[in-house]
């Protein structure tokens, strides 16, 4: 699963032929252009190709995805990574945008929309990459003594009188420059990158006010003689190097904590990682046992697992039993028993007994692996109100500089003297002040640190409008089999018609139900087996129809499914309907196996209803959700569950697309659905509602159609998935609010509005300071979220 999600990842990515930026195809910007269409990261470079397409085309006549991409293309839908799959996997790193996951590329680098430092797609417990923090660090702290010497002699020079202030002006020049030009330099690349990309960012301020400062600073200090006398004060022309020194310094600092912060957020998936054993006990062919790495178990090996070890990769026991603790991913306090042919999952703990199993998934196709593929894509996505604010935050740079502008005018003319030089100031401090840092962080943080916590609890989110919108849900769709229930049904009994034996019927349904994947036919072919009767490989086999099967076992054609299926086949089912209907009030349910037309007989098969289902359904009516169940067995099987476990609505006998057409029925309503199902049948009306909630006990293809899957396949998960839904929604609004209202009150108060009632003016000093702890304070707040659920 991860490999091909892999491959999918690389191939929607293109590369945006006015920056050289990769994008997704799915969120990028499109245009054509001779028969070709070329993608775009943003709205500027779509307009600038445009204009003038074959400066853009000459150079970029094949554009081609990141590297790697024909190697993966051949083997997309193979069902286990080849070992060229594993290598291209290694060698290919994509990294990503943390604000900006559309903005992705096969090489590190800097987000050209924000300008921060893109991270790999995929985090690593090995060699995990701490450059840009130590990096920051080491200018930060080479760098604090002198910028403390700098405010130090801006502040008190005049009162020690070390200088003569026109020589303190130089000495504050020298200090300031490796500030400039060594800490600062990232600072100002990004900030040349944001007007290059015309993506105007934080950076575009930090650096327009920096630079401000400090080429005023430096030519009033190589040339005083050019400034009018009203710019003298204390014997000089006033400088600002302490302003660009200490808000380059500040900048950094919050910089270093704003990315220790963020390492935080990926905490959980680190944790996860971390779970997986590094090696494997293999019993060879020959008896002998050996220590292998986990890379080299391949499917099929048989694996011994001694107490106290963790299983290491998923397998099937075929010998032994023992007790598996598998809270680390499931979220289950209690160990499970597991006997021979029970499965087991990578990486949970073997506490009692020795066990020898064989693998079946290994490397990227193992539930752990899964599990990490999930949470990151999902912290990587963008919530839709995130969209909202990159709306804001792009607009809102051009109109804080325009701000700028004005208060710069404003006070030059209208201001006390020196007004050119409060103008200056306090422009600068608008620039600074305003940097949108706290409002793009907003809602990334609250979607990283959600993601990963419900990855803890046994809750997998998709992408963040999974999140958002799962409070938002007022009707559930629960499909029956593995989900109300346990989805290990016992087969019951067989009643055949006169003339036919039992056994006959067993072996024929048996026969048919190998090819099928419902724990139903799964308790039949099992049943049989217990028996020994001897099954036959069907001839052809078909399970489209959603409510039974059909193919050809022994030159007969055979049936096998509800009431449903058998009126579509025109087989009477008369002679067996008052059985069937008997069993079914018992809640069992009930298939009649019909032979070239004819009917045979009928099979019936419980499945137990989970201890957690009454507990699960209680908590989702009291939190004012309508329950409805659609389950593709009769109706007096149906009814008798529902009235059991207290249903709202109850639908029997019902095909995959008719619970599409209730998903749609339902939703033209003016209901928020979500539908929670296991199976293949179940895959469309995951897909179609508004949340689609897979049982992580079930198959692939439901999983993959869903947008939140349940590990331990507990429904008590979808109370657990909408707290930290709400809890979610709830931090993203206050970290909103806060950078927004931070905004409207820093700005005025930055461009002098209370001057002219308290004479206060707001140091550019204080507003780096502001700034910094503006970005780290949305961070903690969407840190809290760790504590959620």
């Amino acid at each position: 699963m991860e490999h091909e999600q892999k491959v999918q990842t690389i191939e929607n990515s293109m590369k945006d032929p006015v920056c050289n930026m990769y994008v997704d195809k799915q969120e990028a910007l499109q245009h054509d252009f001779e028969g070709k269409t070329y993608y775009f990261c943003s709205e500027k470079c779509q307009s600038k190709f445009s204009a003038a397409p074959h400066l853009y085309t000459s150079s970029n006549k094949e554009i081609q995805p990141p590297v790697g991409h024909e190697k993966a293309s051949h083997s997309h839908h193979s069902a286990q990574p080849s070992e060229n799959d594993q290598s291209l996997q290694n060698s290919v790193t994509i990294y990503v945008c943390p604000m900006h996951p559309e903005v992705r590329q096969d090489h590190p680098g800097n987000c050209p929309k924000c300008g921060m430092t893109l991270e790999p797609e995929l985090p690593s417990l090995e060699n995990e990459d701490h450059s840009e923090l130590e990096d920051f660090q080491k200018r930060f702290w080479w760098t604090l003594p002198m910028t403390i010497v700098v405010v130090f002699l801006a502040m008190f020079g005049h009162q020690v009188n070390w200088f003569k202030m026109s020589t303190q002006s130089w000495i504050e020049l020298v200090l300031t420059l490796p500030i400039v030009f060594w800490a600062g330099r990232p600072f100002f690349i990004r900030c040349w990158q944001s007007v290059v990309h015309r993506n105007p960012n934080m950076w575009t301020l930090i650096g327009l006010g920096t630079g401000a400062a400090f080429v005023y600073s430096v030519v009033a200090t190589i040339a005083p003689q050019v400034f009018p006398d009203s710019f003298v004060s204390m014997g000089r022309v006033s400088v600002y190097f302490e302003a660009t020194a200490a808000i380059i310094t500040l900048t950094l600092l919050g910089q270093v904590l704003e990315l220790k912060a963020r390492s935080q957020t990926s905490a959980s998936i680190k944790s996860l990682l971390g779970l997986a054993p590094k090696t494997a006990r293999k019993i060879n062919a020959d008896g002998t046992e050996e220590d292998v790495e986990l890379s080299s178990v391949h499917v099929g090996d048989v694996l011994r697992v001694r107490p106290g070890e963790k299983v290491p990769v998923d397998g099937v026991i075929v010998e032994g039993q023992s007790s598996i603790d598998e809270s680390m991913l499931t979220g289950e306090p209690l160990p499970v028993n597991k006997k021979i042919g029970d499965q087991v999952i990578g990486a949970t703990l073997n506490t009692s007994g020795s066990l020898i199993i064989r693998s079946e998934k290994v490397g990227s196709a193992t539930m752990l692996s899964q599990i990490v593929q999930l949470v990151s894509q999902a912290q990587r996505s963008k919530a839709p109100m995130q969209r909202m604010a990159d709306q804001v935050a792009g607009k809102f740079v051009m109109v804080v500089i325009g701000v700028s502008i004005a208060t710069f005018i404003g006070w030059g003319i209208f201001g006390p003297d020196p007004s050119w030089v409060y103008g200056l100031i306090n422009a600068v401090a608008v620039l600074i002040i305003a940097c949108p840092c706290a409002l793009g962080l907003a809602t990334p943080m609250s979607i990283m640190v959600s993601t990963g916590n419900g990855a803890t609890k046994g809750v997998l989110f998709r992408d963040a409008a999974a999140i958002e919108n799962l409070r938002k849900v007022d009707t559930l769709i629960i499909d029956k089999t593995g989900t109300l229930t346990e989805g290990k049904p016992r087969f019951d009994r067989v009643i055949a018609t006169e003339g036919v034996s039992s056994d006959d019927v067993l072996r024929l349904a048996a026969s048919l139900d190998q090819g099928s994947e419902h724990p139903l036919a799964e308790a039949i072919v099992h049943a049989a087996r217990e028996r020994n009767i001897e099954l036959t490989t069907p001839e052809s086999f078909d399970s489209d129809s959603g409510i039974g099967v059909m193919g050809k076992v022994e030159g007969l054609t055979l049936a096998l499914g509800n009431t449903a299926l058998m009126q579509q086949l025109d087989v009477s089912v008369d002679v067996l309907v008052s059985q069937a209907e008997k069993l079914r009030s018992e809640g069992a349910s009930v298939m009649y196996l019909a032979a070239d037309g004819h009917l045979l007989g009928l099979l019936a098969v419980s499945d137990p209803i989970k201890s957690s289902t009454p507990e699960a359904i209680e908590i989702l009516k009291k939190d004012g959700v309508m329950i409805v169940m659609a389950t593709g067995d009769g109706m007096t099987t149906a009814r008798a569950v529902g009235v059991k476990l207290g249903i709202d609505q109850v639908y029997g006998e019902v095909k995959p697309a008719d619970k599409l057409d209730l998903v749609s029925k339902l939703q033209s309503e003016g209901r928020i659905v979500a539908m929670a199902g296991d199976g293949i049948n179940d895959a469309p009306a995951l897909a179609k509602a508004d949340v689609g909630i897979a049982m992580g006990t079930g198959t692939d293809v439901a999983m993959n159609s869903a947008q939140v899957t349940l590990i331990k396949g507990d429904l008590r998960g979808i109370g657990t998935a909408r707290a930290l839904s709400e809890a979610t929604v709830q931090n993203m609004k206050q970290n909103l609010m806060f950078a927004f209202l931070y905004n409207a009150l820093g700005i005025p108060i930055a461009a002098g509005a209370l001057y002219f009632f308290t004479g206060w003016l707001l140091s550019p000093m204080i507003a780096a300071l502001a700034m910094s702890l503006s970005s780290a304070s949305v961070i903690a707040n969407a840190l809290r979220l760790r504590l959620s659920a």
